[in-house]
């Protein structure tokens, strides 16, 4: 693949894996992506995961024939990017290393050493001169790694831009970019927001033609489009109008009951009604719902004097990833004791900005004309 007449991709598909970090479910795969510059130097920008490391260092021979690299650039050192620095600098005995300084104590924990004689440590502000070609080094702390720096080359004005604006999925598979995108991105790096936002605020005075992410496909074409969504996503703003329901049910009764909650809010004339099962569908989906949509309900049954573990499990994700802005509904069923909506609503006292509506809905097992009314007055007071 050319990104420019003068910088390649080398990267490689993985369509092998099953859970990207050990927990995403990825059915179409993913990408590791790798960047040749040629220039009077030759930079050879992030490695790939240690299952390719192989056909990562052909794609790279392929690329420049009988030349050497000059330099290994390593803007993030997770292992799917990192875990062939070690082989690439044995293959290519002259080239020297170019990254933050924290990611060199991390590759001395990987690899035994930190390549201290081919060592070039960039910062904030740092420059790396190819000849026509200059990289200019971003500092992007917790994005989502401490270690984490980005880079801009400036002639052609392309932002490799590590884990940012990266996405599941192989580059060998078309698929809609923004659902990928957004439930990698509040996943992996949710939590850190205001570090996003940082680098975005770093960004905003440079004018960008490419990105380049460590995962899925080059953006080339209206580049605000992506921006945008990254700054709506780090400030934790609404990106779509609508109600999400997420639930829990054991015998039916719960799920019936939200069925016919959603009937209602569709009547009112919600614009959109989003409804997820928590035990049967992906999690990591249902929290890019959450966050996609201002506006939620938790629907759960009372169980061993808690929330039933699928709910739970499901709002620690939330709150994990500094839930907030949002206003919350809270639907409960309880035959002796329902506590439910006390033990989510308790879940929520730290996050910030957070609505829970007065009106708490309670099913004492089955619903009924009491429960329609309850549902009934919710559906008002989150619309």
């Amino acid at each position: 693949m050319q990104i420019t007449n003068e910088i390649k991709y080398v990267g490689v598909n993985d369509h092998k894996i099953d859970l990207f970090e050990g927990q995403f479910i990825v059915p179409n795969g993913m990408s590791y992506n790798s960047y040749v510059i040629l220039d009077d130097k030759i930079a050879v920008m992030d490695s790939v995961d240690q299952n390719f490391g192989d056909e990562w260092i052909s794609n790279i021979k392929n690329i420049i024939g009988n030349k050497s690299p000059d330099f290994l650039v390593v803007h993030h050192m997770e292992m799917d990017h990192s875990a062939n620095i070690a082989k690439f600098m044995e293959t290519f005995p002259n080239a020297k290393i170019v990254s933050s300084k924290l990611a060199f104590v991390m590759m001395k924990n990987y690899f035994g050493t930190d390549f201290e004689n081919r060592q070039i440590v960039v910062a904030e502000g740092s420059t790396l001169e190819l000849g026509k070609h200059t990289l200019n080094f971003v500092a992007a702390p917790n994005v989502h790694w401490p270690e984490v720096i980005m880079s801009y080359e400036s002639s052609e004005k392309v932002l490799f831009s590590a884990d940012g604006f990266g996405k599941f999925g192989a580059l060998d598979v078309e698929e809609e970019w923004a659902c990928e995108a957004r439930r990698y991105y509040f996943g992996i790096v949710g939590k850190f927001g205001d570090a996003v936002q940082a680098v975005l605020k770093k960004l905003a005075g440079i004018e960008v033609k490419v990105i380049c992410p460590l995962h899925g496909p080059v953006l080339t074409e209206n580049l605000d489009y992506y921006i945008n969504l990254y700054d709506t996503w780090s400030s934790y703003s609404v990106e779509s109008e609508g109600v999400f329901i997420a639930y829990t049910s054991v015998y039916g009764n719960t799920k019936k009951a939200v069925e016919k909650f959603a009937e209602i809010l569709k009547a009112k004339g919600c614009p959109k009604v989003a409804v997820a099962d928590l035990a049967r569908e992906d999690m990591a989906e249902c929290v890019e719902d959450a966050f996609k949509y201002g506006k939620i309900v938790l629907a759960t049954t009372t169980y061993t004097n808690d929330i039933f573990p699928f709910m739970k499990d499901f709002i620690h994700h939330l709150t994990g990833r500094n839930y907030q802005n949002r206003t919350i509904g809270l639907i409960e069923n309880g035959t002796w004791n329902p506590m439910a909506n006390k033990v989510m609503e308790s879940m929520f006292e730290s996050s910030k900005n957070i609505t829970i509506l007065p009106t708490k809905v309670t099913i004492k097992t089955a619903m009924n004309d009491e429960t329609v009314n309850g549902l009934e007055k919710l559906a008002e007071e989150i619309l």
